[in-house]
C-alpha cells in the first residue's frame, strides 16, 4: 500500500470544502421551492394552529385582477391590538368550498387569528378554521318589571 504524500493530502484538504461547497449550491439551486399558494397554505395553517384570537370586523368582500389576468377574492377586516388598530386583507379565493364569499357581511363582527409576536400577521378563514359568524350577537332577554311599580326599587316600602 502507498502513501500519499504530504502535497496529495493538501490537494485532498483543499478539494474537499469545495466540493461539499459545490454539492451546497447545486441542491439550493435544484431544489423544488414552494409556490405562492404553498406558502400562503403554510401561513394558514400555522395561524389556525398557533395563532392567538382577538375580535375584528369584516369592511369588505371584493375582487381584484391579478398580475396573470385572473380575479382574486379579498376580504378586508381590522382588528385592535394593544391599542393598535390592524387593517389587512386576506386572499380567499383558494377557500372557495370553505366559505362563500356572498354570503361575507361588511359591518359584521369576526374573530381573528393573529401571530403574537408579529400581529400584522392575520386571517379570517382557513381550511379548518373561520373567524367569520353566522349573524350579529342576540343578547338574552329578561322580564322587565311593571314600570308602575317602583316597590322593587325602595325596600321596605310596600
Amino acid at each position: 500500500m502507498t502513501l500519499l504524500g504530504k502535497s496529495a493530502w493538501e490537494i485532498a484538504a483543499g478539494l474537499a470544502p469545495l466540493a461539499a461547497l459545490g454539492a451546497v449550491a447545486a441542491w439550493l439551486v435544484l431544489r423544488k421551492r414552494p409556490t405562492a399558494e404553498e406558502r400562503e397554505r403554510t401561513r394558514r395553517q400555522f395561524l389556525a394552529q398557533s395563532g392567538r384570537l382577538v375580535d375584528g370586523m369584516l369592511l369588505d368582500a371584493y375582487e381584484v385582477e391579478a398580475e396573470d389576468g385572473a380575479s382574486r377574492t379579498m376580504l378586508l377586516f381590522n382588528y385592535r391590538i394593544g391599542g393598535v388598530d390592524y387593517e389587512c386583507s386576506q386572499d380567499i379565493t383558494g377557500l372557495r368550498g370553505v366559505v362563500d364569499a356572498a354570503e361575507v357581511r361588511a359591518g359584521f363582527p369576526c374573530t381573528v387569528r393573529y401571530q403574537p409576536g408579529n400581529p400584522q400577521n392575520s386571517i379570517v378563514i382557513a381550511e379548518g378554521w373561520t373567524g367569520l359568524r353566522a349573524g350579529l350577537p342576540q343578547l338574552p332577554a329578561f322580564e322587565d318589571p311593571d314600570p308602575l311599580d317602583l316597590s322593587h326599587l325602595r325596600p321596605g316600602r310596600g
